[in-house]
């Protein structure tokens, strides 16, 4: 509530109502103003958010909150079908099937080989079990091309994991016709056309026997 002006007894008394008044007068013009200056404020940042913004739209339904999204399954990863076969076929072209072994293989009382610059204690040590096996690959019952392509992957492999010493299972024939070991030649062939192979032995009793291959791979 509004104090009442003081009572006017004389002039000086007048004088002081004015100047009550007046001082009232100038303080409701303040605050006027400064309410004005302030909604001017309010206004001004508004439409200078609204200018950097942009136009707004509403979000449509699905986008809005407690909507749960309907997100595509995850697609999977593209299979490299063509490089799959390009290094299939470097692996095929890399190993043939003319290649002459004869002439490598030394005679022993079990064919065995070693390539050039290895001495012969290496070929009496991997006989010996001097290298654990440390991988196998059975081709039993595989086509010629399938094995060829098994047995190049498979020594590739093995030899960028790091192992020395793997065997591999051609099988003693026992079961093809005439009762020859129809892979035994050709697996020779193909580990020494191999340059992770450095030797290789047909593999003790225990472990194959005619039947199989000892392999010694270089240090990859």
């Amino acid at each position: 509530m509004a104090a009442r002006p003081p009572a006017i007894k004389d002039l000086k008394g007048l004088k002081a109502v004015k100047l009550e008044i007046e001082t009232r007068a100038r303080q409701e013009a303040e605050l006027k103003a400064a309410r004005a200056a302030a909604a001017a404020k309010v206004k001004a940042e508004k439409e200078l958010f609204s200018r950097a913004i942009g136009p707004v739209k509403a979000l449509p339904a699905r986008h809005r909150p407690g909507h749960r999204a309907q997100l595509a399954p995850a697609q999977p990863a593209p299979i490299p079908v063509q490089q799959q076969r390009d290094e299939l076929s470097v692996m095929r072209e890399a190993i043939s099937d003319e290649f002459d072994v004869e002439t490598l293989l030394d005679t022993d009382e079990a064919l065995s080989f070693r390539r050039p610059g290895m001495g012969p204690d290496v070929v009496r040590k991997l006989r010996r079990g001097g290298w654990s096996i440390q991988r196998q690959l059975d081709l039993h019952g595989l086509r010629r091309e399938d094995a060829r392509d098994a047995l190049s992957a498979f020594i590739r492999e093995a030899h960028k994991a790091g192992m020395r010493c793997v065997r591999v299972v051609h099988g003693k024939g026992l079961g093809s016709p005439g009762k020859t070991p129809v892979l035994k030649g050709r697996v020779q062939s193909w580990l020494i056309q191999k340059q992770e192979v450095i030797a290789f032995v047909q593999a003790r009793p225990a472990e194959g026997g005619a039947g199989a291959l000892v392999v010694l791979l270089a240090q990859s």
